[in-house]
């Protein structure tokens, strides 16, 4: 009896040393599976906004624009022969059809006469909107400004945090700033510099400047 019940504990206290390690396996599988599905939901969420942030850089840069979209809508009202279907099949209908027609004359004369008011009612937010965006400057603008005004190159972060300063309403992100830098760069609108893993951005006239005076040191070191 004693040998058995021996054996029996030392069985228990194996099964529950396992069951402990199990468990603490477990738990730490699942603190690594959460901790990797909050980054990679991190990561979407950073995706997306950047997505929708590229596709507002793109309409700024010249993309397609809605209004361009407006004229698929027009072969839909031109498919209506309505004159058509009176004039074909109602010769010998007398004063009925005539009657019809005028109504339908007045019908039309009443619709052109209110359809202007409805139009020019409809153009004023448009208009409002238009005003607004031509005297606000645009993304595009506001950088080129920033880097002509400064004499030292800028990094992304730097000229977004300067543009958000001065323009708070607009709500200017890094990740906007440094795309818009990066297709200044392409037009040779802006020029890029390397300082070890940093990048940093200049007008391109400042970095002449900055070139030239380079240069006009080295020549001083080499005559002294």
């Amino acid at each position: 009896m004693s040998e058995s019940t021996t054996a029996t504990t030392g069985l228990t206290s194996q099964y529950a040393a396992q069951v402990t390690s199990d468990l603490e396996h477990n738990a730490k599988e699942q603190e690594r599976i959460s901790a990797d599905i909050a980054a990679l939901q991190e990561q979407l969420a950073a995706l997306q906004h950047d997505h929708a942030v590229l596709v507002n850089v793109q309409q700024v840069l010249g993309g397609v624009s809605p209004t361009s979209i407006q004229p698929a809508a027009t072969p839909d009202s031109s498919t209506v022969p309505a004159p058509r279907k009176k004039t074909s099949g109602e010769h010998g209908a007398g004063k009925r059809t005539r009657a019809k027609k005028t109504d339908d004359t007045q019908d039309r004369a009443a619709a052109k006469n209110s359809a202007p008011k409805k139009t020019a009612a409809g153009k004023k937010p448009a208009g409002d909107i238009t005003a607004v965006k031509a005297t606000r400057p645009t993304l595009v603008e506001l950088i080129r400004s920033h880097l002509t005004e400064q004499s030292d190159p800028r990094s992304a972060a730097e000229v977004a945090s300067a543009l958000d300063t001065a323009h708070p309403e607009r709500g200017i992100k890094t990740t906007v700033v440094r795309t818009t830098l990066e297709n200044l760069v392409a037009k040779n609108q802006a020029q890029r510099t390397k300082q070890g893993s940093s990048v940093y951005y200049t007008a391109p006239n400042t970095a002449e400047q900055t070139a030239s005076h380079a240069k006009d040191g080295q020549l001083s070191d080499q005559a002294e």
